[in-house]
């Protein structure tokens, strides 16, 4: 199909697609094939398949994991048709990729409690009548053995070893077993038995993207384009956005929560998360970025209407004018919020009327360990009706209506039963 082919309408149609599925990109392979397969979809009125293979061995969903969950989003309001792949059969055998060692197996319990999870949270973000969700194992379990051989006689040990992470692990002498060779295959036939047009994934995938090209062809389909999404740096400002590191923040956690993390994203990278993580046009993130760079735009100002927009896109549009009502309440104005959680704590975990702090803070589930409670402590986060509690040993006297706080966003009123 030649570009002079189309009615100007046409064309206009072709560039919008293009100029919007384009914008925060790393790569598109190949670019000239996007652009041929968004004609074809705009002259003839068909969808395009778009794909995205999650592997369920983390569920839980953080903005940075929403950067390739935006773009599928911008594809389903082109009206093209996602392919959401639950990894249940490649689950078992766990993505490779960047790891230095063989990864651990996951069983199918895990499997499928994992994916009911992310089945859960990933509609806060992709429209449900635009998305079918497969599981890989429909096509992937019935494959007989010599079905399998000839799979792997597709691909050469030596193309396996161009990965990097293959390669290092190989040259110092750490092992590598055979079954993770397979991952990327069946990634590749997840394209073949579903006839995606286009995959999407991170800067990490892009061998396993590739691949779904090459099996392709190797059984007469025509190939899919891969376009690779960066990877996003979590709150620390260094470190890609990690919940192991806690660097992170979760679509699924409360509105406060959401907003107090997001107005701690450093400064430099508050534009980044606008372009790759929010549904901000591209419009709107012209007028924003030129607002910020001229001064015009505070970058305070900026920052809380990005964590405004976190809300607003996983709760509701009342929960952002109250989250931000909260932040404004009690850190602007540095007053306790009205609507603290009462939680009691019975007395017969009390000595004398007596508590150990560190006790206490496990006791509300303000930190995960006593390790975690001391550091507070000591890091001077941990406020008693205000005032500081500085002394990780400290048994400290409570009754009704004493406030507890961890730093800028965990509250308690106790109530002693």
């Amino acid at each position: 199909m030649k570009w002079d082919e189309l009615t100007v309408t046409q064309q206009e149609e072709v560039e919008r697609q293009l100029k919007v599925i384009s914008r925060g990109v790393v790569e598109i392979v190949p670019e000239d094939e996007l652009k041929q397969k968004i004609m074809k979809s705009v002259v003839t009125g068909t969808p395009l398949n778009v794909k995205l293979g999650l592997d369920p061995s983390a569920p839980d969903i953080h903005v940075g994991h929403t950067v390739v969950l935006q773009k599928l989003r911008q594809f389903q309001q082109f009206g093209h048709q996602v392919q959401l792949i639950i990894g249940d059969f490649t689950g078992k055998i766990g993505d490779p990729t960047g790891k230095s060692e063989t990864r651990k197996q996951l069983s199918e319990e895990d499997v499928q409690r994992n994916a009911e999870t992310y089945r859960q949270q990933i509609f806060k973000i992709l429209d449900p009548e635009k998305t079918k969700v497969f599981f890989n194992s429909e096509w992937l379990a019935p494959m007989t053995f010599e079905e399998v051989v000839k799979l792997a006689a597709k691909v050469t040990v030596a193309r396996m070893l161009e990965r990097d992470d293959f390669t290092k692990r190989y040259q110092n002498g750490q092992p590598i077993s055979i079954h993770e060779f397979f991952y990327p295959l069946m990634q590749g036939m997840d394209s073949v038995a579903l006839h995606t047009d286009i995959e999407l994934g991170g800067t990490d995938q892009k061998f396993n993207l590739l691949m779904g090209r090459t099996l392709q062809k190797e059984y007469g389909l025509e190939p899919q384009v891969a376009i690779m999404t960066p990877l996003i740096e979590g709150l620390d400002g260094a470190q890609k956005m990690s919940k192991s590191l806690g660097n992170y923040i979760g679509i699924d956690e409360e509105p406060n929560e959401i907003y107090g993390k997001s107005m701690s994203v450093p400064d430099e990278l508050m534009l980044k998360y606008y372009e790759l993580a929010t549904d901000l046009t591209n419009e709107e993130l012209i007028v924003l970025s030129e607002g910020v760079k001229t001064g015009a735009v505070h970058p305070r100002d900026a920052k809380m209407r990005l964590a405004y927009t976190f809300v607003r896109m996983y709760h509701s549009l009342d929960a952002a004018e109250a989250a931000q009502d909260h932040f404004i309440t009690v850190f602007q104005q540095r007053a306790l919020p009205e609507d603290i959680e009462e939680i009691a704590i019975p007395s017969s975990e009390l000595e004398e009327g007596k508590i150990r702090l560190i006790k206490l803070l496990s006791l509300l589930g303000f930190a995960a360990s006593n390790s975690e409670a001391r550091r507070s402590i000591q890091q001077g986060a941990v406020k008693l009706n205000e005032e500081k509690v500085t002394d990780p040993n400290a048994d400290i006297a409570i009754a009704d209506g004493d406030v507890i706080q961890v730093g800028k966003r965990k509250f308690a009123k106790l109530l002693v039963k």
